[in-house]
């Protein structure tokens, strides 16, 4: 079966497809669109995303889109299953997996703040976020409990970006949450977390920031 993944390259929510597809060993492909790709889309890719957005999986002629759904299809086609067995407890999982989406949404808006006022809006949407998720993970390591699952591939890009940003400036969104402190710790560490981004991330991540005119910019790479 050719896979193919289109996206962006700091996109998270490809990152969360290629981690699923790395757990379960399958071949792919990838590209990568440019910044100015990006804004101004080419044709052949207008082509084949329904609605313009990045990532989007070619299954031969076939487009699949959403990162969760794209992530379903790899855990479909490929038993043994990421999901819990437990029918509730999936159901659990998809729920929270669905407002991980949001919370990468809330980092992002974090990230991309214009002046102070709303700079500590924002971090105030991703600190209420983090403080929620951490009444509903289990014991550790991962969000279930012992067991790797699709919902902890769901959340490690959202960990791997804070990482970054928290190295640039302490927002401190892991201080009084010791569920979410080991969780991401124990995910930074996983190779196929590792493996799943493009080389030099943090550097291009930062550089992003950087070559922003946003007040975010100035808080977490200095003024430019």
């Amino acid at each position: 079966m050719n896979l193919k993944l289109v996206s962006f390259e700091l996109c998270p929510f490809v990152q969360r497809s290629v981690i699923t597809l790395l757990e379960k060993g399958m071949e792919y492909e990838i590209t990568y669109l440019t910044m100015d790709e990006l804004k101004n889309p080419p044709q052949w890719f207008r082509d084949i995303s329904p609605f313009g957005k990045v990532p989007v999986l070619q299954v031969g002629d076939i487009t699949v889109f959403e990162s969760a759904v794209i992530m379903e299809y790899i855990d479909e086609i490929s038993p043994p299953s990421l999901h819990p067995a437990d029918p509730l407890q999936r159901a659990l999982n998809r729920a929270w997996m669905k407002f991980g989406e949001e919370l990468l949404m809330s980092q992002h808006r974090y990230l991309a703040s214009a002046d102070e006022e709303t700079f500590k809006q924002n971090r105030q949407e991703v600190e209420n976020g983090l403080k929620r998720l951490e009444g509903v993970i289990a014991d550790g390591p991962f969000f279930n409990g012992k067991a790797f699952h699709l919902v902890d591939a769901a959340y490690a890009p959202l960990f791997m970006r804070l990482d970054i940003l928290e190295g640039q400036h302490n927002s401190g969104f892991y201080d009084n949450k010791p569920k979410i402190t080991q969780w991401a710790e124990v995910l930074r560490k996983r190779e196929t977390v590792k493996n799943s981004v493009i080389p030099g991330l943090k550097e291009k991540y930062i550089n992003f920031v950087r070559n922003s005119s946003d007040y975010a910019a100035t808080v977490f790479v200095g003024a430019t």
